[in-house]
């Protein structure tokens, strides 16, 4: 059986370090774990030609989300044997999932391995943004110390409104950790918690364009779909209060690109702290990296150490049920016998 891994390269912080197990050359650990198994394994790092070189003996493809490349109806149809995709990580947007069911294609990824990750960085990007942190490490760089620059944007989190779009798995855990900070919290879900726990989170409910005009700061936590695909457009970035932050760990193209620009440019926003763009990797001309007031990250968000543990661990668990001729863990599946099976993905399969 042949599997073929496409991961980022990590070069010589992965050689000396083994537990960098998202990049290629420690392959999640997949090496150590198949040898004497009988499997061919392949790690690729290349964007595209490589992987579609390889794509027609493919029968299992293991991706982290977006790197390397889009798992496309078109890479599908030229992979005749694959029977299994799995996405190291969290997030299956970048595949069709649609073509993936009509070619009975399992697809799976390690759901949980990089909640507390990710909640983690967008609590640490809205005090980025909060602090004007960037500006005032840059002057430590640059030599400068110039005290009223750097603090005359700068405030504190305690007594702020914040608002939480998309309450799952990231968004609570996103709740826990602000409300030491003695802040607001409003929220904004498609499926409203029960009273519960909205008491237990400290969170109170607002439909969507009454939450923005409200917030001092705002975190996306939805995953993308046709309903949030653009859902901060320039409307909404423009109904934001002046000079407040937003942060975007959730996919890029839930914000429109050159809207968010503008509402920086003008000085609508306060800032924005992004790790995820649209497309990824983000070429070097991508205006997200030269706009005004921002604290973007290369998605790298959900891939800390412990995280990369966990999802190299998911990973090893699926392909030894795989080969066991065993069901895969519930929670991981998407698309399992022709349907797309995940709640957070039935978009994609009308049937």
């Amino acid at each position: 059986m042949k599997i073929v891994v496409v991961l980022y390269p990590g070069g010589k912080a992965a050689t000396s370090n083994p537990k960098l197990l998202g990049a290629a050359e420690n392959a999640l650990g997949l090496p150590a774990f198949l040898k004497g198994k009988g499997h061919k394994l392949v790690v690729l790092t290349d964007k595209e030609a490589k992987l579609d070189k390889h794509l027609p003996d493919t029968d299992v493809l293991v991706t982290t989300p977006f790197w390397p490349a889009y798992v496309t109806k078109e890479r599908i149809a030229q992979a005749p044997n694959l029977k299994l995709v799995l996405t190291a990580g969290v997030g299956s947007d970048h595949i069709d999932l649609a073509a993936a069911a009509a070619h009975n294609i399992t697809v799976a990824e390690i759901t949980g391995c990089n909640v507390v990750s990710v909640a983690e960085h967008a609590v640490m990007q809205i005090l980025a943004l909060c602090r004007n942190f960037i500006p005032s490490y840059k002057q430590v760089l640059e030599g400068r110390w110039d005290i009223a620059e750097a603090v005359s944007r700068a405030h504190d989190l305690e007594g702020k409104t914040v608002g939480i779009v998309g309450m799952g798995r990231i968004g609570q855990r996103s709740a826990i950790r602000l409300r030491p900070f003695d802040v607001n919290l409003l929220y904004y879900d498609f499926r409203r918690l029960t009273t519960v726990e909205e008491e237990v989170l400290g969170v109170r409910y607002h439909l969507l364009d009454d939450l923005i005009p409200r917030c001092d700061a705002i975190t996306i936590h939805c995953p993308l779909t046709p309903e949030t695909d653009g859902l901060f457009n320039r409307d909404r970035l423009f109904a934001m209060k002046r000079g407040s932050w937003l942060v975007n760990t959730a996919r890029g193209r839930i914000v429109d690109t050159l809207a968010l620009v503008e509402a920086l440019k003008k000085g609508r926003l306060g800032g924005y702290a992004g790790d995820v763009w649209y497309p990824q990797p983000a070429p070097p001309d991508h205006p997200w990296r030269t706009m005004p007031n921002h604290a973007m990250t290369p998605h790298v968000s959900g891939t800390t150490l412990e995280a990369q543990k966990r999802y190299a661990d998911g990973i090893q668990d699926c392909l030894a049920r795989f080969f066991a001729g065993k069901p895969l863990e519930r929670d991981y599946l998407i698309v399992d016998g022709g349907k797309v099976v995940s709640p957070s993905y039935s978009y994609a399969f009308k049937g």
